[in-house]
């Protein structure tokens, strides 16, 4: 991913941000006005990703930092740490108060009176109308980077439409939780808007700290990178056969790339040598994320080859492509 797209995906931080800390302050001071524990879990969920966007402007600045001795592989997977940071800080800060605030209504039940309904209806009404402009904001980008979300490779842009989304269907059911309550008056109705809100919470928490989890633990390459690097492998003259591909996310857009191939016999070392550049330079021309690419051969053959496979040119201990 360009420079010019993180910087977009600042943008769309920083716009959700805002909004959020807006909206988080608007929602407390409703929440407690009116004694609304629907209102008061929409404001702890405000809280949270508020929190989370914080985490990924965080994300954002460090992925990027060159790499050096102590991470001789980037820093590309900071990204998938505060992710899984923000995931977390959606399930505890969002889930778990939304939770607590539904529990409690349903014990003690709740004193809202007709002019905190009213406030409270008019704040979650706004609250929406900022949500809904920070989701289509996300949802802008995301077409301009491929069109569908779970295709998406950005983290940080992922987390926000998650966000955003969830924002709005759970300011919907507050809406809902306090239209029913103040018709009815049972606040059974607005307890189950707190409940319903926290276990949508826990489930957007719980996709999102998933796709983290897996990036942060090794995921392969993207299917197609792989699939084009063993056809460049198999086009490759001097390669017999592929024996085994292995790929790995260093970052975003970075993977490393290993790869065990079985060499035609017949090579002097010097032959071996130019032929590993090659190889490696055509991957990386062809898969701009392949930033480490690793050669090695089943059978060797005589001492010169081995010693050809085994210099840094071939193995790549050198950057490389």
């Amino acid at each position: 991913m360009s420079t010019r797209s993180d910087r977009r995906t600042r943008v769309t931080v920083l716009v959700a941000l805002a909004a959020n800390l807006v909206i988080a302050a608007g929602k407390a001071v409703g929440g407690l006005l009116a004694a609304s524990p629907a209102l008061l879990s929409e404001a702890a969920h405000s809280v949270a990703d508020s929190l989370n966007e914080v985490f990924l402007l965080a994300a954002l600045r460090r992925s990027r930092r060159p790499a050096d001795r102590r991470h001789p592989f980037g820093y590309g997977k900071e990204r998938f740490f505060w992710s899984l940071l923000a995931a977390v800080g959606i399930f505890v800060m969002g889930g778990c108060f939304s939770f607590f605030q539904g529990v409690e209504a349903l014990r003690n039940g709740a004193g809202e009176t007709r002019s905190g309904y009213v406030a409270g209806l008019i704040v979650l009404a706004v609250a929406l109308l900022a949500e809904g402009g920070s989701l289509l904001r996300a949802l802008y980008q995301v077409r301009r980077q491929g069109g569908r979300v779970r295709d998406l490779r950005d983290p940080a842009l992922r987390t926000v439409v998650a966000e955003d989304g969830t924002a709005v269907v759970g300011v919907t059911l507050a809406m809902a939780g306090m239209a029913l309550h103040m018709v009815t008056g049972d606040v059974v109705w607005e307890a189950s808007a707190s409940l319903a809100i926290g276990a949508l919470l826990v489930y957007v928490a719980y996709r999102l700290g998933r796709d983290a989890r897996d990036q942060l633990i090794g995921e392969a390459a993207d299917p197609e990178a792989s699939d084009r690097i063993r056809e460049l492998l198999a086009e490759q003259p001097e390669i017999d056969s592929v024996e085994a591909l292995f790929t790995m996310k260093t970052g975003m857009d970075t993977a490393l790339v290993a790869a065990r191939v079985d060499l035609a016999p017949g090579m002097d070392s010097e032959r071996v040598e130019e032929v590993a550049v090659r190889i490696k330079r055509s991957i990386a021309r062809e898969v701009p994320e392949a930033g480490q690419i690793f050669l090695d051969v089943t059978e060797r053959g005589d001492p010169e080859a081995r010693e050809a496979w085994e210099s840094p040119a071939a193995t790549g201990e050198r950057g490389g492509a």
